[in-house]
């Protein structure tokens, strides 16, 4: 029987043709790097291979590593296979990978996004025969608005709070997301400070793009200091004793699951903002039409109902489990497993035409 050129195994994404993993969950020889968000990038391989822009994230979290960089579309060779990294679009360094054999092409996308977010390298489509897609948001009921329009009602928002003489908490995760919000701040509306996970990241991402200044929260900082200003801070630091000294405040927060209604009253956030680094069910549907796949293997996500509908398009469509999470981070336990009212029920008949 043939070897698929990757296979799903208990640490990972398996070429065994080239001895590589992509993405390995446990500690193994060779290990292929899509990005830094810690359920792909995981400490303990021998060695790394990543895009350059990656590799002082990934240092940052797992310390002295021996990994090597490579440019976009830049072909390297291990036992006569053909592997070279793409843009994913989903943060800063972050990567597809491609991989060629005897004329037969994968595309393995780690996290995605189609939508450019002026911070991250545009996602690029790369053809390919079978196509591993995440799919953590496979659902019709996540649809994004452009970011321009999310980042308006964010400063908005801001300004708002900042009349009421109230200090704006915003969370988001400390990699990508805080990075993509803190670009687009308005700092006419007054002072940006921050926790010390998204200081300290940014710090790391500083050198590659042009970020406004930011103070960090030390305990030395008087709450009549933050009044009328924002404060980024981690999904984490929600409820704890370092933001109750805040008072009196407003939490917002970034994630593409406050599409679902009743997210932000499980996690008790005042405001939620629908800003994903991933694709929402529309340019799910739209990357996979684009890369001329005839096989798409779905992992992280509603895999289920998103393998389905692909197949009923015509797709040799299936799952595979992984120990990815996409933006599972972000989220409270309980809201991992959505249950969806009446009325939520997907209904995906109508996206057939796509």
């Amino acid at each position: 029987m043939k070897i698929p050129l990757l296979a799903f195994n208990d640490k990972g994404i398996y070429c065994q043709q080239a001895d590589v993993y992509l993405d390995p969950w446990r500690p193994v020889k060779n290990a292929i790097i899509t990005h830094g968000h810690a359920d792909h990038s995981r400490w303990g391989h021998q060695n790394y291979i990543t895009h350059h822009t990656n590799i002082p994230i990934i240092r940052h979290r797992l310390g002295e590593i021996n990994v090597t960089g490579k440019e976009w579309g830049e072909t390297f060779v291990i036992n006569n296979v053909k592997f070279s990294l793409h843009p994913a679009g989903h943060i800063i360094g972050s990567s597809q990978i491609r991989v060629e054999h005897k004329g037969e092409v994968w595309v393995f996308t780690g996290d995605y996004k189609t939508e450019n977010d002026w911070i991250s390298t545009p996602y690029e489509t790369v053809k390919c025969h079978t196509f591993i897609t995440e799919c953590t948001f496979g659902l019709p009921a996540f649809n994004w608005a452009p970011q321009a329009e999310v980042i308006t009602d964010i400063n908005n928002w801001w300004a708002e709070n900042k009349a009421e003489g109230k200090t704006s908490i915003l969370f988001g995760y400390s990699l990508g997301k805080a990075q993509r919000l803190l670009k687009y701040l308005d700092t006419d509306i007054g002072k940006i400070y921050t926790h010390g996970a998204i200081e300290n990241m940014t710090n790391v991402l500083r050198p590659m793009v042009d970020f406004p200044s930011t103070t960090l929260i030390t305990r030395e900082t008087k709450k009549e200091e933050l009044l009328g200003n924002i404060v980024l801070a981690p999904p984490s630091a929600h409820g704890s004793i370092w933001i109750r000294k805040m008072t009196p405040f407003v939490t917002g927060a970034a994630s593409g699951w406050m599409a679902f209604r009743g997210a932000r009253r499980r996690r008790a956030i005042d405001r939620g903002f629908v800003l994903s680094d991933h694709c929402d069910w529309y340019s799910l549907l739209d990357s996979i039409k684009a890369t001329g796949a005839e096989k798409v293997i779905c992992t992280h996500g509603y895999t289920d109902i998103f393998s389905k509908y692909l197949r009923e398009l015509g797709y040799d469509a299936r799952t595979e489990k992984t120990q990815y999470e996409g933006e599972a981070a972000e989220m409270e336990k309980d809201e991992k497993e959505v249950v969806f009212e009446k009325n939520e029920t997907p209904d995906v008949s109508k996206n057939k035409e796509l």
